[in-house]
């Protein structure tokens, strides 16, 4: 479920028995339909021709995050913002972008630092369909409870689901999830991994999309190997860059377009 502001996709091998290609894509495999109102912070994240192309969360009234990916090379007017629909093509709100604040480090090295805040024009109405997501207060943890959401295809390179999707994951452990991808550098201490089972995860136009523990923003999906094939997902972690958040949100960020 991730397709990204223009279909991004990279691949590179893994050097483990066989090779297989890492992508930017986002996705989500195998989970079910989202009720109404399951996930009021969840937004579809639309290019000028008004076509899903990565999620994102509602962090305030005026504040959106998502991956850093999502929104490289974009101006600010070529992002639109769905909120308040389990339907990417019927909006309950459109919102227009005032800013787009990258990390100053995105994609330094490569693959990390993969997350971005939009800042819009004016500021969110919230109601039964359109609400906040808290911020975590501390990291996750072996037994969490994580669903992720998300509009992305149930196939590698299709096209975005019509109705929003939920799936629950489960966390792995930062060593046991480096020793998978043997110890590739496209994974850090900014990273957190997930996984259910094979045949279940994110997929194109999953990407920038929420994941949710203890009510709380956990991940921001970032990358992986499509789709759903027995492997973790790797999401950035919003605990390792609340500082950044916070000092972004207050207008000390210097990464802006």
């Amino acid at each position: 479920m991730m397709k990204f502001l223009g279909y991004i996709l990279i691949i590179q091998l893994l050097r483990q028995g066989t090779a297989g290609s890492i992508n930017r894509n986002g996705r989500i495999v195998g989970g079910e339909r989202a009720e109404a109102g399951f996930a009021p912070y969840q937004v579809s994240l639309q290019d000028e021709w008004n076509s899903h192309k990565c999620g994102g969360a509602i962090l305030n009234s005026d504040w959106i995050i998502t991956a850093g990916h999502c929104v490289t090379k974009k101006l600010p007017e070529d992002v639109l913002i769905i909120a308040g629909t389990n339907r990417w093509e019927e909006p309950g709100t459109i919102y227009y972008v005032k800013q787009i604040h990258m990390h100053c480090n995105y994609d330094i090295p490569y693959m990390h630092n993969d997350i971005a805040l939009l800042q819009v024009n004016e500021s969110i109405v919230f109601n039964q369909l359109i609400q906040p997501v808290d911020l975590p207060t501390r990291p996750l943890r072996e037994g969490d409870e994580i669903v992720l959401t998300g509009w992305g295809s149930d196939a590698p390179y299709d096209e975005p689901l019509d109705n929003l999707q939920k799936l629950a994951v489960g966390f792995v452990p930062h060593e046991e999830c480096l020793a998978i991808f043997n110890n590739t550098a496209n994974l850090g201490v900014g990273h957190v991994c997930t996984f259910s089972r094979t045949g279940e995860g994110a997929c194109h136009g999953d990407s920038g999309g929420p994941l949710i523990s203890n009510g709380s923003l956990v991940g921001i999906v970032n990358w992986g190997r499509p789709c759903a094939v027995g492997l973790p997902d790797v999401q950035a972690s919003v605990y390792y860059y609340l500082d950044w958040i916070r000092r972004a949100i207050t207008g000390n960020s210097k990464c802006i377009f």
